[in-house]
């Protein structure tokens, strides 16, 4: 069994913009293929944009076929202690990393940056794929 990964929504929106490299996008053709996944608040990032009504059906579209992770009291918790400790972490990405952490995710973001801090959690930036 393969790693399993998460979007970000910065990794969602390069995707289905077409803003990855031809390399990347395959990868992540590869890496999505069979475990397509993200977070409740990805779909709120992204979904919650007032972008182009084509781009944002595109997303809608994508997301719809996502399986969506929900913060539930394992992630609520993870999310109270990674704030505590990462002062200057914010909450959405809080959430995130700590979806990630208790499912046991890759995250699959251009913000590696962000996560780099967090003991345990895997990243990849999906351009560098």
């Amino acid at each position: 069994m393969g790693k399993h990964y998460i979007l970000d929504a910065n990794a969602v929106i390069d995707y289905v913009g077409d803003r990855l490299p031809e390399s990347a996008a395959l990868a992540m053709d590869n890496l999505i293929n069979d475990n397509l996944t993200t977070s409740i608040v990805v779909k709120i990032e992204v979904l919650g944009f007032d972008g182009d009504p084509n781009e944002m059906k595109r997303l809608n579209d994508f997301l719809a076929l996502s399986t969506i992770l929900y913060v539930d009291d394992a992630v609520a918790n993870k999310t109270i202690d990674l704030r505590k400790t990462h002062k200057k972490l914010k909450l959405g990405d809080a959430l995130i990393a700590a979806t990630a952490l208790v499912h046991g995710f890759t995250i699959l973001t251009r913000n590696t940056k962000d996560f780099h801090l967090i003991t345990g959690l895997d990243c990849v930036n999906p351009h560098g794929l």
